[in-house]
């Protein structure tokens, strides 16, 4: 009786002996971090011959801003396109729409979800176009830092750049120059 529990102790200690011979080592693998790119810009210059409208449409410098800024992005591979619901948003938002072939996707700036705004658009290349409050404000939102502040009511042609590899933000700010014609007085 004693052998036979020899011989199953023998034999338990070779099968656990072989199984851990067995068992390979899982490397972990080699994931690229997600990398979704945004752009955020300010709408063109608006009609201001009229104080009392709350939705402008551009003026004529406006009208040659957006076109500026679709020939600025013209060598971006654009996933999606953001505005607010407001002439002047869309109207700087249109020419890029158009020569992109992508519709533009609406959004409010106060009950926008971050969260799954980021989610909907990772590993993405992103145009968002607002205002001089909500475009610096959604920039820093994105990050998940305060790095921009509130636009000047005369700057058109700021252009945030946030880009989220992983977890990880960076950002910048450039100054477009546009020479669009000006308005007449």
């Amino acid at each position: 009786m004693k052998g036979i529990q020899i011989i199953q102790v023998v034999v338990l200690f070779l099968f656990i002996v072989g199984c851990k011979d067995n068992q390979k080592k899982v490397e972990p693998l080699n994931v690229d971090p997600a990398v979704s790119t945004f752009y955020f810009v300010r709408h063109a210059e608006k009609d201001r011959s009229n104080p009392e409208d709350p939705d402008p449409e551009l003026n004529q410098r406006g009208l040659g801003r957006a076109m500026h800024w679709a020939e600025i992005l013209d060598d971006v591979e654009l996933d999606a396109i953001y505005s607010t619901d407001y002439q002047r948003t869309s109207m700087t938002a249109a020419p890029i729409s158009v020569k992109k072939d992508l519709d533009v996707q609406y959004y409010e700036p106060q009950t926008i979800d971050i969260d799954q705004f980021k989610a909907d658009n990772l590993n993405k290349t992103v145009l968002v176009v607002g205002h001089s409050n909500t475009t610096p404000d959604f920039a820093n939102k994105v990050m998940g830092e305060d790095v921009f502040y509130e636009m000047d009511d005369s700057d058109n042609g700021s252009l945030f750049i946030v880009q989220l590899v992983g977890n990880k933000a960076t950002s910048q700010r450039l100054h477009i120059n546009c020479n669009c014609p000006k308005e007449r007085e």
